[in-house]
């Protein structure tokens, strides 16, 4: 599908955000793990956390929904035994549920998107499972990956985290429940700190003790620990928002986005201060983020780090700010669903922006007067480049057309009605 994004006069309007898939899928892999039945109110709907529902079904958890709520019995650490999963382009579900697989004789994750997740790297938790006295045969570590488990090993283990924090969370779900206690140093550096908050958040949550030091680099897990069947009521997404306020900030506007909490752990919660640094007009109360937007932005300087998945949406609204803004410290965005640095600069330029890259910064020399427009943009199989690039194209003189454009349903599948919602203008075409 092709989305022709026209350029907008006026957003206007109220919506609710919807909810967090990072922590639908954390809930969801902590009731499967837990040996009871626990409750999940109001769970995102997305491909990511559909592939998580999908693989601990096929794991052996049982799961029924209705319009308000998942209730769902887990397996503990005792999976079904299933010779395949399919996480389809969910990079999180897969490195989660390497470590699940653990307890499975023998699971082989098929590969089934080779342009977007099958280029994507897992060597730094194949070398912690391989520790544990898992073997893992893999295509130089990438998928296809099969988990040749049954009996891991708790002890000290070493995981690298200056590519990802999946990797750490993975271990982090995974070790309470072995029988001996664990020990986990992260090596080099970790990224994406933040989102391991919400990881811990979780198990603490469901009953499991874990240690950690402050700087988040080191863990004791004790062993033969058990998931306590909770009640969980999901929060609202802040990645996903992201990219609604900046469309906001860049146009004329007057939006509210509901269930948006003051004191959420999500991490892209900063966009709220990164866009009021930009000089947008915008207030935060009672779960409310009001947007009243004229156009006028300022360039800032800011560390993507502490808001990852929110860094492009950021990037689009400094396309249009006054001065030149840079964001630093995201080398960890060349190792998603595609290169979100390189591939995600090539199209702005594309677009008509003037932006740059090093190894882990964007830098961008603001446009207020707009930018041209008028060309087809390739999303790159990519669900924030998609939002972004949106964003880009409802201030743009000509509009955008961008290609595979139903790939947003990764993480929110309703961004365009919300959009249209507001008042854009954009038409959905099938190619």
């Amino acid at each position: 599908m092709k989305a022709i994004v026209k350029p907008a006069v006026r957003l206007q309007g109220e919506i609710n955000a919807l909810s967090s898939k990072n922590y639908t899928t954390r809930y969801l892999l902590i009731g499967a793990l837990a040996e009871g039945t626990s409750l999940i109110y109001y769970p995102a709907h997305s491909d990511d956390s559909d592939a998580m529902r999908r693989c601990i079904r096929d794991l052996g958890a049982i799961i029924e929904e209705d319009d308000e709520k998942i209730t769902i019995t887990g397996f503990g650490s005792n999976p079904s035994d299933i010779k395949e999963l399919n996480v389809g382009n969910a990079g999180a579900v897969l490195r989660f549920l390497m470590s699940v697989a653990a307890f499975s004789p023998e699971v082989t994750f098929v590969n089934t998107y080779p342009q977007s997740l099958g280029k994507r790297p897992h060597h730094d938790l194949i070398d912690a499972l391989e520790q544990m006295g898992v073997t893992v045969k893999h295509n130089e570590g990438k998928l296809p990956i099969t988990i040749l488990g049954g009996q891991p090993r708790g002890g000290k283990i070493t995981v690298s985290g200056n590519v990802s924090s999946q990797f750490l969370s993975s271990l982090l779900f995974m070790l309470p429940l072995l029988d001996e206690d664990s020990e986990i140093e992260v090596l080099h550096d970790l990224k994406s700190k933040v989102i391991v908050g919400q990881t811990l958040e979780v198990l603490e949550m469901a009953g499991i003790v874990v240690e950690a030091s402050d700087d988040l680099m080191s863990y004791r897990i004790k062993g033969k620990q058990k998931y306590a069947p909770q009640k969980y009521v999901v929060q609202g997404d802040y990645p996903g928002s992201a990219a609604i306020l900046a469309a906001a900030a860049v146009t004329h506007s007057d939006v509210k986005i509901f269930r948006l909490a003051e004191q959420s752990k999500q991490g892209e919660r900063a966009v709220v201060d990164v866009l009021k640094a930009m000089g947008v007009n915008l207030t935060h109360e009672n779960g409310i983020v009001h947007v009243l937007g004229n156009q006028q932005l300022k360039a800032g300087e800011f560390d993507g780090d502490h808001f990852t998945d929110a860094v492009l949406a950021m990037v689009a609204a400094a396309v249009f700010a006054e001065g030149t803004s840079r964001f630093y410290n995201v080398e960890n965005l060349r190792y998603k669903e595609c290169d979100r640095i390189t591939d995600f600069v090539r199209e702005l330029v594309k677009a008509g922006a003037d932006v740059e890259e090093t190894q882990s910064e964007i830098i961008v020399h603001g446009m207020p007067e707009g930018v041209a427009g008028g060309v087809d943009i390739d999303a790159h199989y990519d669900h924030r480049v998609i939002m972004a690039l949106t964003v880009v194209g409802l201030r743009s003189k000509k509009g955008l057309v961008i290609h595979d454009a139903h790939h947003v349903a990764k993480s929110y599948p309703q961004y365009f009605r919300h959009l249209l919602a507001l008042g854009a203008e954009i038409e959905l075409v099938e190619d």
